[in-house]
Parts: structure tokens; C-alpha cells; sequence
């Protein structure tokens, strides 16, 4: 966080006790979102993701993985309910590049409660999950709450890189954002169920776009148990829709040509 607001990202700090856990920072008057956010988030993000090193490392498949593994033995739904969205997730692992050494200083947490925007300026708190890692796992959490079309995620990614992103980083970013959806789903799933929430196969979830909507909104609290349930099943059905198209089958295939060297970015 100090690295953070010595660049202008996060509230300065004024005063803190580790021991103590007090932190005491410059007052940030959060105003309402613009309709147009999402070029706003980029070009904080791009700034995040060009400072010095965080001093913590970590890896969101690592995090994503123990999840799952948690939440298969678990036992909470069904295995034929599951078996199409890990295996999917699987042979995500088996393309992606995990060993990418282009990690940056990522804040892992982006939900609109850890962003204010003053009105002229976007400000991050709550840097707890901040770490060294892929520049894409923040770039796709963010746009789950402020890229709300294919339209919106054109410039929010040329605003980012500073030019068209082109088919392969597309198609990665594509891919993270179907992690990090698995990665929700098994976290808000297995919270839920903790809480004695029950866990039902038939159960209806939201749409995807309007419920993250409502979130931003400050309609939905997600520290609710049955809001945690809900946005377990909204991540679980979105990821499904996506992998069963031809956009997923495009992107898994332009990655792996990637690295593999048969195909140009």
C-alpha cells in the first residue's frame, strides 16, 4: 500500500501500528461510478501493473487449484454436475502459460468496495491479496464488474495496452476470465455451504451481467450468505455457457499456437 500511494493509486498512509493492525490514511469521498468506467479501471490498472515490485509472490492457479480441490472433497454438488466445468478448467491449465516470468504488482481484489472513484480519480484499497503476479488475473476480475460487452471490452483492453490487444492477448485474457469464474464459483460455493447454506443442483442463479451490476450498485452484499450462494452459481453457469462456444474452443486453440510458435500474436 505504500508502494501503491507513494504512485497516486491508494490513499496515503498517515500513521500505522502493525501490532496494533491500525492504519490510518488520507479520506477518500468516494462518489457513483460513471456509465464508462471501464477505460477509468484500465488505465489505473496499466499504471498498477508498471511499479517496482511487490515484495510477495503468488500464483492465482495455485490459490484456484486448492480451491477446487477443497470443494471436490467437499462433496457439494453432484460429480456429473462438475466433471464438464473441471474438466474444462483443465485443459485451460494444460495452455495457458503458468510459468509466464511477465508478472507485475497486482492487487488480486478488485470488487467495487476496494475501488473509490472521487470523481476525477480511480483510488485502490484494501491491499491485503496485493502480490506479484499475472497482469491478466486483475485485468479479469475487473471486468467482470465494468466491461459489460464486447464493445466495452475492445477499449477497455486498448486503453490498457495502448493499442489493440490482438487475437492472442484476447484470447488470454479470455481464458483468465474463465478461471477466475471457476475460482468463484468453488470460493462463494464452498463459503456458503460453510455457513449451512444448502447447495442445490436445480438451484436458479441470477444473470450473470445484472447481478454484478447490482453489486456495484451497492444492491447486493456479497458478505450475505445467501448472496455468497448465488454468486457461487452466477460464476458457475457463466463459466459452462462460455466453454461450451466456439469463442472458447478459438482462444484455447490461438493460445497454445502461441507458445507453441505457430502463430503470430
Amino acid at each position: 500500500m505504500k508502494i501503491a500511494g507513494e504512485a497516486g493509486l491508494a490513499p496515503q498512509i498517515r500513521d500505522e501500528n502493525a501490532q496494533e493492525r491500525i492504519l490510518i490514511t488520507d479520506f477518500v469521498e468516494s462518489k457513483q461510478f460513471p456509465d464508462d468506467f471501464a477505460p477509468l479501471i484500465a488505465r489505473t490498472l496499466r499504471k498498477l501493473h508498471s511499479l517496482a515490485h511487490f515484495p510477495k509472490v503468488a500464483s492465482y492457479f495455485d490459490t484456484a487449484d486448492d480451491q477446487i480441490r477443497q470443494f471436490r472433497a467437499a462433496g457439494l454438488l453432484p460429480e456429473n454436475e462438475t466433471d464438464e466445468l473441471f474438466r474444462r478448467y483443465a485443459d485451460i491449465i494444460k495452455v495457458y502459460p503458468q510459468n509466464d516470468t511477465d508478472h507485475v504488482a497486482c492487487h488480486i481484489d478488485l470488487k467495487p468496495q476496494n475501488i473509490l472513484f472521487d470523481g476525477n480519480r480511480v483510488w485502490l484499497v484494501d491491499w491485503e491479496a496485493a502480490r506479484l503476479d499475472d497482469r491478466y488475473v486483475d485485468l479479469a476480475v475487473a471486468a467482470n464488474f465494468f466491461v459489460r460487452d464486447e464493445a466495452d471490452e475492445e477499449n477497455y483492453l486498448r486503453e490498457y495496452f495502448g493499442e489493440s490487444a490482438g487475437e492472442y492477448r484476447r484470447s488470454r485474457f479470455y481464458l483468465m476470465r474463465q478461471a477466475v469464474h471457476v475460482a468463484n464459483a468453488t470460493l462463494f460455493l464452498l463459503w456458503a455451504a460453510e455457513s449451512g447454506m444448502r447447495i442445490d443442483a436445480d438451484q436458479e442463479a441470477p444473470d450473470f451481467r445484472d447481478f454484478h451490476q447490482r453489486i456495484v450498485s451497492g444492491e447486493v452484499d456479497l458478505a450475505t450468505n445467501e448472496a455468497k450462494l448465488q454468486y457461487g452459481r452466477v460464476h458457475m453457469n457463466e463459466t459452462l455457457r462460455n466453454m461450451r462456444t466456439q469463442q472458447f474452443e478459438d482462444a484455447m486453440a490461438r493460445v497454445a499456437d502461441f507458445h507453441a510458435g505457430t502463430s503470430a500474436p
